[in-house]
């Protein structure tokens, strides 16, 4: 497994989120919506990394100054291919969240023995909020026309925490 850290949306932002997760489920298109962890939650993976102490949970603290973030969740986009593909919404990467992730990077590498996965380390990350995995090619045609997909989201980033995907524990940070 690995361990992560994310940033959290206030509650108009994550309902609409969920909003877009739950058009594509009535669209018959399998979506977050059915994952009913207490841990599931729309946010934005800032870092990504085989092993992450906890102690990095004390410094990540100072992020916290940035937020409240405001943003703007944007295009769909889609990672992977072959038959099935994820399905997200780009993060609109602006000068502050950009600076966030540097900050983010800088307090977290000395915490991973093995360093963050290569497409989370500054200059390679892509901001994104995860709507749907595994969905079938022959679906995106309807996934593309909801509004809740394609329409821009002003957003506010609230919170920060960290996922040990190992233990399967969030730890939220402040």
């Amino acid at each position: 497994m690995v361990h992560s850290v994310e940033l959290l949306f206030d509650e108009a932002s994550e309902a609409a989120l969920r909003g877009a997760w739950d058009d594509l489920a009535r669209n018959g298109i399998r979506s977050l919506s059915g994952h009913r962890s207490e841990s599931n939650r729309p946010h934005v993976t800032v870092t990504v990394a085989a092993e992450l102490d906890d102690a990095v949970d004390a410094p990540l603290r100072h992020v916290l100054d940035r937020l409240p973030l405001r943003c703007v969740i944007g295009a769909p986009m889609l990672f992977g291919g072959g038959r099935a593909t994820t399905l997200v919404r780009l993060v609109v990467p602006s000068a502050e969240l950009l600076a966030l992730h540097e900050q983010v990077h800088r307090i977290c590498v000395p915490h991973m023995p093995d360093g963050p996965l290569p497409h989370a380390a500054p200059g390679q990350w892509t901001p994104h909020v995860t709507l749907a995995r595994r969905v079938p090619v022959t679906s995106l045609p309807v996934a593309v026309t909801l509004p809740a997909v394609t329409r821009d989201l002003d957003a506010a980033v609230v919170g920060l925490r960290h996922w040990d995907g190992n233990a399967k524990v969030v730890h939220p940070i402040g």
